[in-house]
């Protein structure tokens, strides 16, 4: 039996690792979950009989008898720090998505857990950092994201040395077919309109605009001790195939699956096992062809974007998390337009004076300097000159 805390249980990743559990509960216990929404909290402490909550909002919440006697309740951000270094903890998911989680995933690696990490944007920001506390502490990293995961399963049994490419696929998100011209008047209802994965709001948009390819890009340089030249980006429509790690002799292996996120969730909770599937068989009969192309050059200046501010270092990847962050959510408020998204990132990545990657101070000051200086940039030009 595994006991488990999910930080972020109420979003689309905490929701579906729930599913996974529910489908082993023979193997899985869930020891406690965080989150802001009270509601949502309380009817899965109920289902799963979660005896610890974290509600990560402060101050005493109404309604604090839905989640009955025995459930001990823990509040304020201190709660997630608490939930994700407890001593019966076995598993620590990282279900958050941007800024928030990066002290508790650091505090679990530095207590030595295994951190099954769904958040990109806690390892580029702070990759340096959580990887080098990994070592340091004997804590083990998980990707659960379904690429990091497709390189992972790829990797496994293979000498580093022999590794010659790791390839990352994209989907292209809800627009990749919509014309260039027309993207200025995209509404947010378009633009989370995946093709093929169901996912939260903003790694959604992040789809779209192939920032999350960027961002996984990065992501895989810590996870895998790989350097920035040695990861490809490739679009593949219809996203089979999930990852591809090519080595020094030429073969190349791929990982293929249906594009449903309690595969990879499971295989993070279950490794070293394999445990019957919670998601559906992949029907190679009825896949379709597997078709790859390069990402059309000018089409996502996102992807560049995040390219740049990782080959650059220092705190340029936490500057391209918060300003993509405050830009993502002045999207879908109706504040900006899709085509002023990169943009505003830009415009943050050129002002910023970097700091030092290990210094986790830095690293913290650099994002909330990014989200003030994208918000102070939306509202001081009103969109005239993004």
């Amino acid at each position: 039996m595994k006991r488990i805390v999910i930080l972020g249980s109420t979003g689309s990743i905490g929701r579906q690792t729930l599913d996974v559990v529910s489908s082993h509960p023979e193997r899985l216990r869930v020891l406690g979950i965080a989150g802001r929404n009270r509601e949502a909290l309380a009817v899965q402490a109920a289902a799963f009989g979660v005896p610890m909550v974290g509600l990560a909002a402060e101050g005493e919440p109404s309604g604090m008898a839905a989640f009955g006697e025995g459930t001990r309740l823990l509040r304020g951000p201190q709660a997630l720090v608490d939930l994700a270094t407890h001593p019966e903890a076995d598993i620590v998911v990282v279900a958050t998505v941007g800024r928030a989680g990066l002290e508790a995933t650091l505090a679990a690696v530095r207590a030595g857990k295994r951190v099954a990490i769904a958040n990109k944007e806690v390892l580029v920001m702070a990759g340096a950092i959580i990887t080098a506390a990994a070592s340091a502490h004997g804590a083990t990293l998980l990707p659960i994201d379904s690429e990091h995961c497709a390189l992972w399963q790829c990797l496994l049994g293979e000498e580093p040395r022999g590794v010659a490419a790791l390839v990352l696929t994209a989907s292209g998100g809800a627009l990749r077919d919509r014309d260039p011209a027309t993207l200025d008047a995209i509404t947010p209802a378009e633009a989370l309109r995946h093709p093929t994965w169901v996912m939260g709001q903003k790694i959604t948009i992040d789809s779209a605009t192939l920032m999350n390819k960027g961002l996984e890009v990065i992501e895989a340089r810590w996870l895998f001790d790989v350097p920035f030249e040695r990861i490809r980006v490739v679009m593949h429509p219809t996203s089979t195939v999930h990852g591809l790690v090519q080595f020094a002799d030429g073969t190349i292996k791929a990982q293929l699956g249906v594009p449903d996120m309690k595969a990879p969730i499971q295989f993070a909770l279950s490794y070293p096992e394999r445990w019957p599937a919670s998601a559906p068989d992949l029907d190679l009969t009825g896949a379709g062809p597997l078709v790859f192309a390069e990402p059309p050059s000018g089409r996502y200046p996102c992807l560049d974007l995040a390219l740049r501010a990782g080959r650059e270092g220092g705190t340029y990847p936490a500057v391209l998390c918060g300003a993509d962050e405050v830009a993502v959510e002045l999207f879908l408020d109706g504040a900006i337009r899709f085509t002023q998204i990169p943009r505003l990132i830009e415009a943050a990545l050129d002002a910023h004076v970097p700091g030092d990657e290990r210094d986790l101070e830095a690293v913290v000051a650099a994002d909330a300097w990014a989200r003030a200086e994208c918000l102070r940039l939306a509202k001081s030009v009103n969109g005239a000159r993004l």
